[in-house]
């Protein structure tokens, strides 16, 4: 696992886990550039290279797939517009599944249709990883501000691991 050393804080571990982010539109590059900021190591995804370029520029690491974030970094965080973009990013072929394993936290903040939303859990599950609905609220200016309200559906092992990193 790729980690990083800094100053401990509130009683938590000397290194933060690398972070990997899939989806920096409107919501995922501030979501994304928060991370940055807080010293958390960065791998990046994203149809739309802009964005990538402009975390890169601020430290990030830029994977071509899905599939390499996920070689990358073991807790993913995804941001997508629509559930046939979750779909490909998890299912696709060079998507996350093939990539995961027990070791893997992946963190869905899209929203997205609740029914597809527990099927590909249980894929992803299927694996060993785990699978955490986060999905989010206060749009655009809540993701710029860091002020967003986070939702969590998942089991308290898998809430458990979110509050360690």
């Amino acid at each position: 696992m790729a980690t990083t050393t800094r100053a401990p804080r509130r009683g938590r571990s000397k290194t933060k886990e690398t972070v990997g982010f899939i989806g920096l539109g409107i919501m995922g590059k501030p979501m994304a550039r928060h991370l940055l900021e807080a010293g958390f190591p960065l791998v990046v995804h994203s149809r739309s290279q802009g964005p990538v370029d402009e975390l890169v520029a601020l430290g990030a690491t830029r994977a071509s797939t899905p599939s390499e974030v996920a070689h990358l970094a073991k807790v993913i965080i995804t941001m997508l517009p629509d559930t046939p973009d979750l779909e490909l990013v998890v299912r696709g072929a060079y998507g996350l599944l093939g990539a995961m394993g027990s070791d893997h936290l992946l963190i869905d903040m899209s929203t997205v249709d609740p029914i597809a939303t527990r099927h590909l859990a249980d894929v992803v599950e299927d694996t060993g990883a785990s699978y955490v609905d986060a999905p989010v609220s206060g749009g655009q200016a809540g993701a710029e501000a860091a002020t967003l309200s986070i939702m969590i559906g998942g089991a308290d092992r898998k809430s458990t691991r979110l509050n360690s990193s």
